[in-house]
């Protein structure tokens, strides 16, 4: 690994986990105490992260995190529903044997670890675990960039989430767990409608239940169905 490599995956690390605040500036020097590396590795690592999204430049100014909005969750949302269903069709039309028990296995691990209470309630191994299981979903669908594209979008998401996750704020009445085996059973019945409509609802119901947690705004009544508009084919 490069250090312009290590600096990118230290930084997208930290700005994921919220270890770097949104709308913080990311000073080269402050940065490079951080990290311990030189200037040059880290201004790579930040342009890529700015075309990842993940960073902001202003001219003059430098590169700060990238701000958390409702606007952002919103438009986060609709577009990975349009990516991701389009990923899951592929993969329910082309995956075989290896899809399918990717599937199941990620399934069964994450079960495990959202089961989990006290020293083994982690939630960073339940995030990497939530990670696998959506990726074994679409891992059949033969194309790279859909593929990028969904880890692109799951970082973006991932920003809303983790503080959810670190105050163990789950929704009242809502089986996430649940959601996720369903979505598995009907992708593996090769029921696309099915699966990508699961997969639809499963993102709108944590977009409002992350907007409402945040605080951002007061989502009104038609906002979910703004964003199932946005998103419908």
């Amino acid at each position: 690994m490069t250090l312009a490599e290590q600096a990118y995956n230290d930084l997208r690390h930290d700005i994921i986990r919220g270890e770097l605040i949104p709308a913080s500036p990311l000073r080269l020097a402050d940065l490079s105490h951080r990290y311990g590396m030189g200037f040059s590795p880290l201004r790579e690592a930040l342009n890529r992260l700015q075309a990842e999204r993940l960073v902001t430049a202003e001219s003059l100014r430098g590169f700060r995190v990238a701000s958390l909005s409702l606007d952002e969750l919103q438009d986060v949302t609709s577009v990975r529903i349009l990516i991701e269903t389009e990923a899951l069709r592929a993969s329910i039309r082309l995956g075989g044997d290896d899809w399918a028990a990717g599937i199941v296995s990620s399934l069964y691990a994450l079960t495990v670890q959202a089961k989990r209470a006290g020293a083994d309630a982690d939630i960073w191994v339940l995030e990497a675990r939530h990670h696998a299981f959506h990726r074994a979903l679409l891992s059949a669908c033969n194309s790279p960039w859909l593929l990028d594209s969904f880890e692109r979008l799951y970082a973006a998401a991932e920003r809303y989430r983790i503080p959810v996750l670190a105050a163990a704020a789950r929704p009242a009445g809502r089986d996430v767990q649940a959601e996720h085996s369903q979505l598995a059973e009907a992708a593996l019945d090769r029921d696309a409608d099915r699966a990508t409509l699961l997969l639809r609802e499963h993102y709108l119901e944590t977009a409002t239940h992350l907007a409402q947690i945040f605080h951002l705004q007061n989502l009104d009544p038609g906002s979910k169905e703004r964003l199932a508009q946005m998103t419908r084919s």
